[in-house]
């Protein structure tokens, strides 16, 4: 017994003096006691700790004022006209059959999420217009897929959280109609915004620890933006790539929010941080996103920097009710009320939902492509690069066998729906809800029986262009539901991802041929068939297969050519032909051409668009033409609601939406 007490002993002074030894790191990186994570009682006391809420109302206010920016640009304010006025368009909402109000109505929408966003700027009846903000944020987020971005989803996030906080008590018109009362805020209102954060920056580093982003396939030549010039001079384009664009954003996300909560490193990161939101604004256009996130770096910052920094600005004299602070008495601690504990549980549930959602694709199936889920919550930011080549819509009246082919862009102003399952099969049904309502106008007899079909082209991070849905499929009939995984939709040809190196070499190969040589790769699966255009202005195209076998064959001349690996088809005539995939494995193929017009094309790109590196000024037009045509329409829309002034609404210059033709 007495051996056994000795060498218990020592163990348990080993595990105290570790124990010790992590209370004081804890207490020197967060500046919190270990001991308040020992209980939710002692959590919950943490949470409702007394905090100065100068730092957070300035967060506050700067949030609300990068939303009066953003709501005329990417909510589209300033185009409500083209985004909510034509009865056609083909909408993508988050519940299907959700319709959107009618055009004057969603301007009175956008212009109670305008007065909420001003309510939130200068802390005036608070809590009623945030909610303003929030909830009509939120309707027009749900009601259209193809917008969402990380950052929009971001937005009505903050704007949630800002609602249920105190972040009116410093710098706002209810702070200075109740000047007598407190200015301090649970700590809650700061751990959560800075939570939410973290998650933004840590999640998007954990999606980027990726093949696709740490080989350099994501973002490739983008070192070329004048940002970059530096580091292109020292490591040249290719590494620029590799070690900064991709390599560091990688670290950068991953680890900064680490080191802003580390008071000695805090000061080296915010200077990272503002390096990297900055040559993001200059390098994507992406709104309001970078502001929005340099304005709330502060918040890792002393809760009362605000008082600080307007003390030296007065030379120290009083300034009111921005320097008055009463700190909290001392009282004896008491056990936090059961309110408290509930709303400690819901912060820690809101907590946990953060970290799952963006892992959630197993769940909802039905939303997964080529990459899982919608673009949005799931924090992938940059991580896939599209490109999509070919866009066929097919509609055929199958009572009188005609074919009608339209435009990419018919009743739709953006090709996200070319990516996601769900999104094509609402357009389709869009586009049959249209079809109808266009022979109902002509006079024509009434059909009910028409076919929908999509044959898409898209290539994902440099790899073979290839259909993502499957053109046999009548996407009207086709069965999609969210949580099971669409049979209509084609899979990525893994077994070709690592040719990307090959395709890489011969791009480079083939452009030292000429000043207008090109190449494209085209990859297909058993049993399909490309149709294949080869324009006047294309010359010396060559066909060379590059695994499976096809077989080649023009309308003019229809006996069919057989090819197989390594085998190649010189001087393809510009007209349409056809390569059908024979063998039981998918092919893979290269076109080689000329391009007659890409010199002259060149020539002329680089006379016209000869922009400055900082086009600020430019930019602040756009933003005031954008907010007087908004304030226009909210105008229009209310003389119509409340007067029956009819709306103005400008119509898109475009070509033909539609063809007939013969099958």
């Amino acid at each position: 017994m007495a051996k056994a007490a000795s060498k218990n002993g020592p163990g348990k002074s080993r595990w105290s003096e570790f124990r010790a030894r992590l209370a004081g790191w804890f207490i020197a990186y967060c500046g919190h006691d270990l001991r308040c994570l020992q209980s939710l009682d002692s959590f919950t006391a943490l949470m409702y700790r007394p905090t100065d809420g100068a730092a957070l109302g300035v967060a506050r206010a700067l949030f609300g004022l990068m939303m009066l920016i953003d709501i005329p640009e990417e909510r589209g304010g300033g185009n409500l006209d083209f985004r909510w006025g034509d009865p056609r368009a083909c909408r993508f909402p988050l519940v299907n059959g959700m319709e959107p109000l009618g055009y004057a109505r969603m301007g009175v929408v956008y212009l109670v999420m305008w007065l909420g966003a001003l309510g939130i700027t200068l802390g005036y009846r608070f809590r009623l217009t945030c909610l303003m903000f929030v909830t009509s944020y939120w309707y027009v987020f749900v009601l259209d897929k193809s917008s969402w971005n990380n950052h929009s989803y971001l937005y009505g996030l903050l704007g949630t959280l800002f609602l249920f906080t105190d972040a009116n008590k410093f710098l706002s018109f209810d702070a200075y109609k109740n000047r007598t009362s407190s200015q301090e805020v649970p700590f809650w209102n700061y751990f959560i915004l800075k939570y939410q954060f973290f998650i933004l920056y840590f999640l998007a580093g954990l999606k980027k620890m990726c093949p696709e982003w740490l080989s350099g396939y994501a973002m490739t030549n983008l070192s070329y933006h004048w940002v970059f010039l530096p580091f292109r001079s020292l490591l040249g384009p290719q590494l620029t790539d590799l070690l900064i664009v991709h390599w560091f954003g990688c670290i950068f996300d991953t680890l900064v929010v680490f080191f802003l909560i580390y008071a000695p490193t805090r000061k080296t990161a915010t200077l990272f941080a503002c390096a990297f939101h900055l040559m993001n604004s200059r390098l994507f256009h992406i709104g309001m996103f970078p502001w929005t996130c340099l304005t709330q770096l502060p918040l890792y910052y002393s809760v009362s920097w605000p008082r600080l920094v307007w003390k030296k600005v007065s030379f120290g004299e009083s300034s009111g009710k921005f320097t008055k602070h009463q700190k909290p008495k001392k009282q004896t601690p008491q056990p936090p009320s059961k309110r408290r504990k509930i709303v400690t549980g819901t912060i820690l549930l809101y907590c946990g939902l953060q970290l799952f959602l963006p892992y959630s694709h197993f769940i909802t199936k039905g939303y997964n492509n080529w990459t899982n889920g919608l673009y949005g919550y799931s924090w992938d930011m940059m991580v896939h690069a599209w490109d999509t080549v070919l866009t066929s819509i097919k509609v055929t009246d199958n009572t009188t066998n005609q074919t009608l082919y339209l435009m990419p862009y018919a009743f739709v102003d953006n090709d996200r729906w070319t990516k996601h399952a769900d999104m094509a099969h609402q357009f389709a049904r869009c586009i049959d809800r249209n079809m109808r309502q266009e022979y109902a106008a002509t006079d024509r007899k009434k059909m009910t029986n028409f076919s929908v079909h999509f044959d898409i082209w898209c290539s994902l991070n440099g790899r073979f262009l290839q259909r993502i849905f499957n053109p046999q499929v009548d996407i009207l009939t086709a069965e999609w539901s969210p949580f099971k995984p669409v049979d209509w939709l084609l899979p990525l040809l893994h077994e070709f991802t690592e040719m990307r190196t090959k395709i890489e070499h011969m791009t480079r190969d083939v452009h030292t041929w000429s000043n207008t040589s090109d190449v494209l790769f085209v990859a297909d699966f058993p049993g399909l068939t490309l149709d294949n255009y080869i324009v006047p202005e294309m010359d010396n195209v060559t066909l060379t297969i590059l695994e499976g076998s096809v077989t080649y064959y023009h309308d003019e001349h229809p006996n069919p050519i057989h090819l197989t690996k390594g085998q190649r088809l010189p001087n393809i005539p510009p007209e349409f032909h056809h390569v059908t995939t024979t063998s039981s494995t998918p092919s893979s193929m290269v076109y080689t051409f000329v391009n007659k017009t890409m010199q002259t094309t060149s020539s002329e790109r680089e006379s016209t668009n000869k922009t400055p590196i900082l086009p600020l000024g430019q930019e602040f037009r756009h933003r005031l033409d954008n907010y007087v045509r908004f304030f226009q329409h909210v105008g229009n829309s209310l003389l119509y609601e409340i007067y029956g002034v009819p709306m103005p609404r400008r119509v898109r210059i475009a070509p033909d939406e539609t063809t007939w033709t013969k099958d």
